[in-house]
């Protein structure tokens, strides 16, 4: 078996992995960044409103309006740390050192933007792609920086700790620690071992458990599942926030439409014209996105319409064209000119607020072990995301896990022992019960632990789910590694993962909606 050695192991290059790559290696450490596709293709690479930028005297209002879109329950010293770090972070890294061409106005100023639960514009933007412009000038940087080697195409499969991988038999009695992982290269069918000091789950989210998502292919939480089999602690994964626009036309592929056109004027009306937000909440259109994803579903399941629309008759044509252009074109693909004809959309599973326990530090509960971005739960979000600080809390959580990182790889001492050989059989996994799988899974989460759940709904999804993983585990027992099989064996620990902790709470807070059953 192969086996390479470096100091931090990342998994995921979106733009936490890539983040934690970059000031990891400037503080001189050896980084191998690992990711199943292309960097282009991590949820960040697809964030479309912006990032918060909060350079005002007072920032106490950011910290409110945290607070208050999480329904009180978010953690205040995460909020504390995003509010204090992130205009430096975002100064020192997009700024200062990508120049990311940020929209700015006549005079050259950033152009601030506001979105759905904000109370003031701060956010900057690059049009309606700023993931893009991000992570493209990130991927960039990335690689033309010395010490890091970015390796395409490997799907983690296990992580390795001295409990369960070690060669050494002593090394069973060891606190809980991680040293790495297995991964499969997939050009070549090989499981190769990476040991490393530090390894780091950057994998993104879990949207891609429900049947309908705006995450992109393969977010069904690998880090989370992979972090529960080896005993990490994990928190608040009943926290999935719904997006409430997402693009619905007949025949065309769905995709998000940015809360940043509600930000500037459009609203949300059913099919007669009605802005049925209005009476709902006092930000009307722009009320915090459970609240408004919620009351669509509600609406639709009422009326028993296809979808609500965004209506831009108070945005002229031209600012349309020029402030949206990734989704006007995108829009006009699907039938639907946006500068004339208001945008069909409905809601879809977006962002987990929950994941990988870990402090503000990264560091989880198994040693060496860290988590970042939405992979990890600092509790920053609560029960309730706000909009556009997901990109911001890649960017500090990266800067202080690498900070907090190169002052241990520099002082301490680390047990770094041959891995067991990895043995697989030599079956191959049969497509069509994967793919059949994995689509049962979705619909599963979608019909029964989705926007709007109840005990027996979620009672259900459970023993579906159950019976499927044992299916699924003796399936991956007698097949060799893919990464079809790796995603499917991760779909379904982290959709039980997420069924549980919903069971197990019966409180309605932010994402997290539970009605009786005599009301579901």
């Amino acid at each position: 078996m192969k086996t390479i050695h470096t100091d931090c192991l990342v998994l995921g290059a979106g733009l936490a992995g890539s983040a934690y790559a970059w000031h990891a290696a400037r503080g001189g450490f050896k980084v191998e960044l690992l990711s199943l596709g292309e960097p282009l293709r991590a949820n960040s690479d697809w964030a479309q409103g912006g990032i918060i930028y909060d350079t005002s005297p007072d920032p106490a209002q950011l910290a409110k309006d945290i607070l208050e879109a999480s329904d009180g329950t978010a953690n205040a010293a995460a909020i504390e740390q995003l509010v204090r770090d992130g205009p430096a972070a975002v100064k020192e890294l997009l700024l200062d050192e990508l120049h990311v061409e940020f929209d700015r106005d006549a005079a050259g100023r950033l152009d601030l933007a506001r979105e759905g639960g904000h109370t003031a514009r701060r956010i900057i933007h690059a049009k309606d792609a700023t993931g893009h412009a991000i992570l493209d000038a990130l991927v960039r940087k990335v690689d033309t920086t010395p010490g890091i080697t970015r390796r395409s195409g490997f799907a983690a499969i296990d992580l390795l700790t001295l409990s369960h991988n070690s060669s050494e038999a002593r090394d069973r009695y060891e606190p809980l620690t991680c040293f790495g992982c297995y991964a499969l290269d997939t050009a070549t069918g090989e499981v190769v071992a990476f040991v490393a000091k530090k390894t780091v789950l950057a994998t993104g989210g879990l949207g891609g458990i429900f049947l309908h998502t705006t995450n992109q292919p393969g977010s069904v939480g690998h880090g989370v599942a992979m972090a529960y089999r080896v005993g990490a602690r994990l928190m608040d994964l009943e926290y999935v926030q719904f997006h409430p626009t997402v693009f619905s036309a007949p025949g065309a592929a769905p995709f998000l439409i940015t809360e940043a056109l509600r930000g500037e004027g459009a609203v949300l009306v059913d099919a007669a014209g009605r802005r049925f937000m209005d009476g709902l909440h006092p930000l009307g259109s722009l009320a915090p996105r459970d609240v408004v994803a919620r009351a669509i579903k509600q609406h639709l399941a009422t009326t028993g319409e296809a979808c609500v629309y965004l209506d831009l008759a108070a945005l002229k044509p031209d600012f349309i064209r020029e402030r949206f252009p990734g989704i006007y074109q995108r829009c006009l693909a699907g039938g639907v000119d946006i500068t004339r004809e208001r945008i069909p959309v409905v809601p879809a599973a977006h962002f987990s607020c929950g994941g990988v326990h870990a402090d503000l530090q990264g560091r989880t509960n198994v040693r060496h072990l860290n988590a970042i971005g939405e992979t990890a739960c600092t509790g920053l979000h609560g029960a309730n995301r706000l909009a556009s600080t997901s990109l911001l809390e890649c960017l500090v959580g990266a800067k202080a896990t690498a900070a907090a990182d190169g002052a241990e790889l520099s002082a301490g001492q680390f047990h770094l022992p041959v891995p067991k050989d990895w043995t697989s059989p030599a079956k191959a996994a049969d497509p069509m019960l994967v793919r059949q799988d994995l689509h049962q899974i979705r619909t599963t989460m979608w019909n029964y632990a989705g926007i709007i759940r109840s005990p027996r709904r979620l009672a259900r999804a459970r023993r579906i789910l159950l019976e499927l993983r044992e299916d699924i585990q003796a399936f991956y027992r007698d097949c060799r590694p893919s990464a079809e099989l790796i995603e499917l064996r991760n779909a379904v620990q982290t959709a039980l993962l997420v069924v549980h902790a919903a069971a197990l709470n019966p409180i309605s807070k932010g994402c997290h909606f539970v009605t009786g059953d005599e009301q579901a």
